[in-house]
């Protein structure tokens, strides 16, 4: 168990990068009709590495004011038999992100073949950092929760990317969380990505499909993913969200915080790196602790959305649109509590 696990608390390192940025050399020449060309691996910059895939910068050169992009390819040391696989998941991946259009979710560019032979999805340019690139470098910083105003246009940009999603192109993005958002300059654009893992949601805003696995990423789960024959509906990537607004208020990973580093350095090396597995798997798919007194009044609205976000059950969730409505019309969030309360 402890691989899988250590997998999954390491995606923040591998997953924001093979999402977001763009930009290397190559590229065609001019546009219109022009076939893309897109250099062998030595010839780009590598940006990081996800799952089995590789994401390289690209510089689309001779083309006037061209936009970098980012093009995620089959890593070449890939066991051969894992190779199918993986080029089946970047085939969906295209698939769907072709089919969106929205200006908070990084867009489709290209899905050509790379002089190497290697199939290759282009995307958008979203943004110089993920997400989980600032809340790092902030809590590296030894800054605290970033300022509500920050919080607030992340929370209604990624609602807009989710109604999306959900309500216009019935997906669940199936994997929510910072690492999956990039952000351009000073909070000037947000942009969900990583679109692979994304689920069919039916007229009910249920997974359509019986046999679809919600792959998500641990920490960020809900109750229903968690147990065996679990519905999944809209409300999975509802819960997620809400811990990713809890992300930016405490810089931290949900209910990891017994991984972090131990202020007594002379502890001992074995128990400052051990945690309680137990005590980690009782607490996923509930809601963690938020300190709100320390946040602050100004805080409150960002808290009463990770609060009812973060409900156990799916039904006492807002759905995406309900979230947007709320923020735009700077409305009461429905089923809040009726005051901030700090949990323990």
């Amino acid at each position: 168990m402890a691989s899988p696990d250590q997998g999954a608390f390491k995606t923040p390192k591998t997953v924001r990068v093979r999402s977001c940025a763009g930009g290397g050399r190559g590229g065609g020449r001019g546009g219109g009709g022009t076939p893309i060309t897109i250099p062998a691996s030595p010839f780009m910059k590598k940006l990081g590495c996800g799952t089995g895939v590789n994401v390289y910068l690209m510089n689309r050169v001779g083309k006037l004011n061209a936009s970098p992009w980012a093009v995620k390819k089959i890593n070449s040391k890939c066991a051969a038999k894992q190779v199918s696989v993986y080029q089946k998941r970047l085939n969906e991946e295209a698939k769907i992100l072709k089919g969106l259009n929205h200006p908070n979710i990084v867009g489709f560019r290209a899905f050509t073949t790379a002089k190497d032979g290697s199939k290759c999805l282009a995307m958008e340019y979203g943004g110089e950092q993920s997400l989980n690139d600032l809340i790092e470098k902030r809590r590296e910083d030894g800054l605290n929760a970033f300022p509500a105003a920050n919080i607030e246009k992340v929370a209604l940009h990624v609602a807009r990317g989710l109604q999306y999603l959900h309500n216009e192109k019935k997906l669940l993005h199936g994997d929510m969380k910072s690492c999956n958002v990039v952000i351009k300059g000073d909070f000037e654009t947000v942009k969900i990505c990583d679109v692979g893992v994304s689920l069919q949601l039916d007229e009910n805003m249920r997974v359509s499909d019986p046999k679809a696995e919600y792959i998500g990423t641990e920490p960020w789960k809900p109750k229903e993913a968690l147990e065996e024959g679990g519905e999944i509906t809209d409300k999975a990537d509802v819960f997620a969200y809400g811990l990713t607004l809890w992300e930016m208020m405490t810089l931290a990973m949900p209910h990891l915080e017994m991984l972090e580093d131990d202020d007594e350095e002379e502890e001992d090396e074995e128990d400052s790196m051990s945690f309680d597995e137990d005590s980690y798997y009782e607490r996923l798919g509930t809601r963690p602790p938020l300190d709100t007194e320390a946040l602050g009044s100004s805080y409150r609205r960002m808290v009463e959305l990770f609060y009812v976000c973060t409900e156990e059950d799916p039904n006492k969730r807002p759905s995406a649109a309900q979230i947007v409505q709320a923020l735009e019309n700077n409305a009461p969030l429905e089923k809040m509590p009726s005051e901030v309360i700090v949990i323990d």
